[in-house]
């Protein structure tokens, strides 16, 4: 089937972001054809101002247009309590909830031997720098709840307990909402494990 060179090439890019398969570029690049000039010049501005703007705090690695970022700059939050997280959209998450003050520390990433990934290839010397300067009291775990995210949990604690700060873990186990009918093992394990006086 013949394509206009500009619209296979658009659909090889889109091809590139997670999750977009060949169909679902195919159909976004169709859709960004239909769409009015203006509109596709705004996400093509949108794109270019995240590549030039966006870029990741000094302190806590999160993303900001703000070097440190808002929430490191912000003296109402607790900053004797770090949440580490894996990804900045963790954060986003976490803020989401609206029951956390304290401050946050990006990982970028969780540690998977399998793909290569160790303790070098992610911010931890940064979070030990922040905890060896003092102030701070616990850090929450907030790593997701799968074999990287656990692996890492324990690693941080090892590194992070003999610092003198309480190290905490985000509870985990069924959803609010849903059946014990559904649950699997290991979330039921979990569940149980975390249960709490009421």
């Amino acid at each position: 089937m013949f394509q206009p060179e500009p619209l296979t090439r658009l659909i090889e890019q889109l091809q590139r972001l997670p999750g977009i398969g060949r169909k679902s570029a195919q159909r976004l690049a169709f859709h960004v054809l239909k769409t009015p000039r203006a509109d596709a010049d705004l996400l093509c501005e949108a794109i270019r101002d995240v590549k030039e703007r966006v870029t990741y705090c000094s302190v806590c690695h999160n993303v900001t247009d703000a070097d440190p970022c808002p929430v490191c700059t912000d003296d109402s939050r607790d900053t004797h309590l770090i949440c580490v997280v894996e990804e900045p959209p963790n954060v986003l998450a976490i803020e989401r909830s609206r029951d956390y003050n304290g401050t946050y520390h990006v990982l970028m990433g969780a540690l998977s031997p399998l793909q290569g990934i160790g303790p070098d290839d992610l911010r931890i010397k940064s979070l030990l720098a922040r905890i060896g300067a003092g102030g701070v009291e616990e850090v929450i775990l907030a790593t997701n709840p799968n074999v990287e995210g656990e692996a890492t949990a324990i690693y941080l604690a090892r590194l992070l307990k003999p610092m003198g700060v309480r190290v905490t873990r985000i509870a985990m186990g069924v959803p609010v909402g849903s059946d014990l009918e559904y649950a699997d093992d290991v979330t039921m394990h979990k569940a149980m494990e975390g249960r709490r006086e009421v």
